[in-house]
């Protein structure tokens, strides 16, 4: 994380944006959306949320990640994915030899988005639904000393990418996903010449990469969610995998368990 927080460190301490849920913010590469509080000097915590497929970044900026993020403090930015053809929306390909370097443009749009909001370096946190969700977990095979926290909500490591060294660094990871979800199944599932990923195959590199015995730590079965904590077997980072019963969505109440796991670590 040395080099993004040393480039934020740098930049300019800024309160509004020109550009913002509604208008996008152009970079090379694409665009986002961002919703920014003032700061008055005060370093923020920031949300990167990754739309899903045939979606847009301005579509998030509702609901819990409004009332439990922008509302509260936090700056969030929503990166858009690239053009599907014949339609307005877009998709992530998140994965190795698509179109456009996509981890290299989350990137980009972090270190922009620092030139409009005051984003405190040391939280900035990923999240991510469905396609949006194999995305946070891209960043965190690639990219994981940049960020302090993760969530993927219906989403896995798509193949192919190279999983060398993946995650990049311990990681304190939270995985959300319906028992009943058969668009994005836990087995993940064949689509022409690529794989949306396996989450146990996702979870196996988490506890790698975090040096975690296979078996949970604890296990905690609730009204809701029924989850599979690994921390205190780890050499560092933490991982929590929790399921649902309902099916490829965003369950009610992830927001407010995405915020406590990302405050928590």
């Amino acid at each position: 994380m040395r080099y993004l927080i040393a480039l934020l460190l740098a930049l300019p301490t800024v309160v509004s944006a020109e550009c913002g849920p509604d208008d996008p913010c152009e970079i090379e590469g694409g665009s986002y959306h961002m919703l920014a509080p003032e700061s008055a000097g005060e370093k923020l915590p920031a949300l990167v949320f990754f739309h899903g497929h045939n979606a847009r970044g301005t579509m998030i900026f509702r609901g819990g990640i409004k009332s439990d993020f922008a509302d509260d403090g936090y700056v969030v930015i929503a990166p858009n994915g690239t053009p599907i053809e014949g339609r307005k929306t877009l998709r992530w390909s998140g994965r190795d030899g698509s179109s456009r370097d996509d981890v290299a443009f989350t990137i980009d749009v972090i270190k922009d988005a620092a030139t409009k909001a005051n984003i405190d370096p040391d939280r900035i946190y990923v999240a991510g639904f469905s396609a949006g969700g194999s995305m946070a977990w891209l960043m965190a095979c690639k990219e994981a000393e940049h960020f302090a926290g993760y969530a993927s909500i219906s989403g896995a490591l798509r193949q192919p990418n190279d999983t060398t060294n993946c995650p990049t660094a311990p990681v304190r990871f939270l995985q959300i996903h319906g028992f009943g979800d058969n668009q994005v199944p836990f087995e993940g599932r064949g689509i022409r010449d690529w794989h949306q990923g396996s989450l146990w195959d996702s979870l196996a590199l988490a506890r790698t990469a975090n040096q975690c015995r296979s078996h949970p730590d604890t296990i905690e079965i609730g009204e809701q969610f029924r989850c599979r904590t690994w921390n205190d077997s780890c050499g560092a980072g933490a991982i929590k995998f929790c399921e649902h019963d309902g099916g490829h969505g965003m369950p009610r109440g992830w927001t407010t368990m995405a915020r406590e796991w990302f405050e928590a670590g």
